[in-house]
């Protein structure tokens, strides 16, 4: 029997892919389930085959390049794959695989729970009741903004974004977006095409963010295009933390200019602006939009799917190049 490919499975990940690593690979699990420090990984990659991580672990072109000669392929169990250095992968000859396509209805669910907990204050009903705060309820008290009526301008018209749409239609709201490139007619399903971001901002009295991370979307929402939103506009990102500048969004929800904020991601996660847990109009996520049981497996079986493809000297499924 042909020995077993050995995989460094950098994070605990859910039981039906652990049974089927086990089963396949020489495994080298992390039990600790805590996030490697990188001379940890580059020590226990020594003798691996295959890395198989998470959005987490950032292999940056120092990493990659000192991983050991062994190391034929890196499987991330992610949609992105900013947080892995493609091109010096590439110059060490070691591919890069990612998982899309299989979270678009969990982060689209995870989006509207976002516009929702927002436009009606969930953050400080919440409070209310587990400080024991309720006693006397008002006519007055948390009024929030329905979304019934309401335009919802969507900047990134991909798979997740058009999941979106369908969802808040089902709640009324008018669709606008703004994408590189504009849906078939019949696609749009009445949504309105913005070729300028700024004319998408000037209509939004409800934004959320779907694009991928690059250099033109870093901090696309900055004082600048929050200045061309609808006085008290609800904003929320489910899409990369690099989309906002967090103090210009800060700054807009202090004063009133952005009404409340539904984020799931954050520029340096997991470590976010110490701000934003104070303001009582941000409705927050620790980045739960691929987080369920279904969606997870799926992303575990595409990275195995990918590495059996690698050992088998198959073509790769979803190959990342640079």
């Amino acid at each position: 029997m042909a020995q077993k490919p050995t995989l460094l499975v950098t994070r605990r990940l859910p039981d039906a892919i652990e049974s089927r690593i086990r089963r396949d690979y020489e495994a080298r699990f992390n039990a600790s389930d805590r996030l490697y420090s990188r001379e940890e990984l580059l020590s226990l990659a020594k003798g691996a085959d295959a890395l198989l991580v998470t959005l987490q672990d950032q292999l940056d072109e120092s990493l990659i390049s000192g991983l050991p000669r062994s190391v034929q392929i890196i499987a991330t169990l992610s949609v992105g794959f900013d947080h892995i250095d493609v091109r010096a992968a590439e110059a060490r000859g070691i591919a890069v695989t990612n998982a899309p396509g299989v979270l678009t209805d969990a982060t689209a669910d995870i989006t509207m729970l976002l516009l929702l907990g927002a436009s009606r204050r969930a953050t400080e009903g919440q409070a209310l009741l587990r400080q024991g705060m309720w006693s006397d309820p008002r006519p007055t008290e948390l009024l929030g903004w329905q979304l019934t009526g309401k335009p919802l301008g969507i900047y990134g018209m991909g798979r997740i974004g058009k999941a979106v749409a369908e969802r808040a239609r089902a709640f009324g709201m008018r669709i606008h977006y703004c994408s590189l490139h504009r849906l078939e007619q019949d696609a749009e399903n009445g949504a309105v095409f913005h070729a300028d971001a700024r004319d998408l901002l000037a209509v939004s009295a409800f934004l959320t963010l779907h694009a991928p991370a690059t250099s033109q979307t870093k901090h696309f929402l900055n004082a600048q295009s929050i200045a061309l939103l609808p006085e008290g506009a609800i904003i929320v990102n489910a899409a990369r933390g690099s989309l906002v500048d967090d103090e210009a969004l800060i700054e807009a929800l202090r004063k009133g200019r952005v009404a409340a904020a539904g984020l799931d991601v954050y520029e340096g996660e997991p470590h976010i602006h110490p701000a934003y847990r104070t303001l009582p109009n941000t409705f927050l996520l620790p980045h739960l939009g691929s987080a369920t049981v279904e969606t997870r497996t799926r992303m575990g079986m595409i990275a195995l799917d990918n590495l059996d493809a690698h050992f088998a000297h198959r073509p790769l499924l979803t190959r990342v190049l640079a």
